[in-house]
């Protein structure tokens, strides 16, 4: 692989971060690999990995030499993050994210930029239920979505970019910022929603049932668990950030969940049947469309 960017800075050591740090090495992508995160513990398992050529606390002595700095944490960390750090950025450098909501971090970082350098906001679309920097590793992006909102100003940074994730194995797609947030509130953020509630539901009946809930649980709900044991501090950030559109979805679910509710009330098979057959062929789609692979989260440091 050809270096894309000559200095990487990735600040966060969690699933997302320790990812990246793992792929751009292991493809080549960077000349010089730099991480932070603000636990002390987490940069010394980060440099007992051997993640990365320099690790430190201290993330603002990190950005003078890098080229592209990622911001690999939670959505309602990165307005104090970027205050901190793009005084101390070279010119020319890019920096971008790996949040799962975009409106809410386009709007925290463009008030703060500077004009001589570039900002490209991002969303990886891959994750497990796993944290941590021993939660990582190099093929986590491989045939997965990498989102990016650049700007009109950003455009060619945007580029660059697009072939750093390329060169990790995503496949990039460019989108406006609320666009992606209405998508990713329908893909992820209101399935996370549903699979928190069930789960709590569910706990809530175990005096019912005699503890049966758990030990009979099928494979459906025992998706739901994987996804349910997702940070709760990020999903907390997401739904706080991104509340415009979650509720949006939130409010349709609840009008076809009415809908399945009297087809069953009044014994409409041919409207249930209709209804599964609909969602059995979207099913069918994203098969075909090779998106078959689980996605339960985004990692505690980042939201993809």
């Amino acid at each position: 692989m050809t270096v894309i960017y000559q200095n990487i800075l990735i600040i966060g050591g969690g699933l997302i971060g320790s990812s990246l740090a793992r792929g751009a090495r292991v493809r080549g992508l960077a000349g010089h690999i730099a991480m932070s995160d603000k636990s002390a513990e987490v940069c010394a398992r980060l440099k007992d990995l051997g993640l990365a050529d320099r690790v430190e606390s201290n993330t603002v002595s990190l950005c003078a030499d890098a080229d592209l700095i990622i911001m690999a944490v939670p959505t309602g960390a990165i307005a104090p993050l970027a205050a901190a750090i793009i005084p101390a950025m070279k010119a020319g450098a890019t920096l971008t994210d790996v949040c799962s909501v975009k409106g809410a971090v386009v709007d925290a970082v463009t008030p703060l930029l500077r004009g001589d350098i570039h900002f490209v906001p991002g969303h990886p679309i891959a994750g497990t239920e796993n944290s941590g920097p021993d939660a990582g590793f190099s093929e986590l992006f491989h045939e997965r979505w990498c989102i990016l909102c650049p700007d009109d100003e950003s455009a060619s940074a945007a580029l660059n970019l697009q072939k750093f994730w390329e060169g990790l194995g995503s496949q990039v797609a460019f989108m406006p910022a609320a666009r992606h947030d209405v998508v990713l509130a329908a893909t992820s953020h209101v399935p996370h929603l549903l699979a928190f509630t069930l789960v709590g539901t569910a706990v809530d009946m175990e005096t019912v049932t005699n503890n049966e809930v758990v030990k009979f649980s099928a494979g459906g709900f025992r998706d739901f668990t994987r996804i349910a044991a997702s940070d709760p501090v990020m999903w907390r950030d997401v739904f706080l950030t991104n509340q415009d559109a979650v509720l949006e979805v939130v409010d349709r679910f609840i009008e076809d969940l009415s809908a399945l509710k009297r087809a069953i009330r009044w014994g409409d098979g041919e409207q249930l049947f209709k209804h599964f057959e609909k969602t059995r062929d979207i099913r069918r789609r994203i098969i075909d469309a090779g998106q078959d692979t689980a996605e339960p989260n985004f990692g505690r440091d980042g939201e993809g």
